[in-house]
């Protein structure tokens, strides 16, 4: 059976960079999976008013930014296939016009289909963001967000977030498709940022990994007031990781969604491929 991923690309206002095509193909290779990318148009609902013509000619525009998002589109489609063709990665492509506001719960409906999601993330690109936010809560699928600054060319070391708890557990199920092939996994606890249930949680889940054969080591680390995000994060690149594996802590209400700490942090600061389950 063939793992099955998708990735939905970001057009308008700003669309996702080259490089997410690049890592999408590269993940998908390692993993032995096809790729299944959704190009999502921006549709902007017309104003109906005799003044928005006379004036600055609204319907113009509208069509003019509706054909800037579907050439982005178009480009990154084409990139994507292109890296797949190289890689020998199986591609399926489609587009679909969205409006803004519904882009994340949209791309959220088509991930349910796949094993996997993948989503590309720039700095201040908050079409992205909201995309990655629709697809990490309300998929049910884990989600990998790939950084344009990193490559995901090899994912042989695998950090992990562990805190012991129900969302950390179910990154963990999620990212074992990974971690089966990780060549070295660092289990990550920080213990000075909020009370354990036990001192040796991290030993206890390396145990668990080890018993499946895997070369796994426990790291506890503190923040010393240090943001959790960029202390995983960093600890995670000093260590060598390619990837780091955490919960995704959070909920949405009427599309605004409340974020913990870490997914907040996470999402504003993104310095590595991350695997994040909700």
């Amino acid at each position: 059976m063939k793992t099955q991923i998708f990735l939905p690309l970001a057009t308008y206002p700003d669309p996702n960079s080259d490089a997410v095509a690049v890592n999408a193909v590269a993940v998908a290779q390692q993993l032995h999976a096809d790729l299944h990318v959704l190009a999502i148009h921006a549709e902007i609902p017309h104003v109906s008013s005799p003044l928005s013509r006379i004036l600055i000619d609204v319907p113009a525009r509208i069509r003019e930014a509706e054909a800037v998002s579907r050439k982005a589109g178009d480009h990154l489609l084409a990139k994507v296939v292109e890296e797949g063709s190289r890689q020998g990665v199986a591609v399926t492509t489609a587009s679909e016009a969205v409006l803004l506001a519904l882009q994340g719960e949209n791309a959220a409906t088509h991930a349910r289909y796949h094993d996997f999601a993948l989503v590309g993330w720039e700095p201040n690109n908050q079409t992205s963001r909201m995309i990655a936010e629709g697809v990490i809560f309300d998929s049910g699928r884990p989600t990998i967000l790939l950084p344009d600054s990193a490559s995901a060319a090899k994912i042989e070391h695998i950090a992990i977030a562990w805190d012991g708890s129900r969302v950390a557990a179910r990154a963990v199920a999620d990212a074992l498709p990974l971690l089966t092939h990780a060549s070295r996994i660092h289990v990550l606890t920080i213990v000075d940022e909020k009370p354990l249930k036990a001192a040796d949680i991290g030993e206890k889940l390396v145990a668990s990994l080890r018993k499946r054969g895997l070369n796994a080591d426990a790291a506890d680390i503190k923040s010393e007031d240090c943001p959790i995000a960029i202390t995983l994060q960093e600890r995670a690149i000093e260590l060598g990781a390619d990837l780091l594996v955490m919960g995704g802590y959070g909920h949405s209400r009427v599309r605004d969604f409340v974020l913990g700490g870490a997914t907040e942090g996470v999402l504003t600061d993104l310095r590595l491929p991350i695997l994040m389950s909700h």
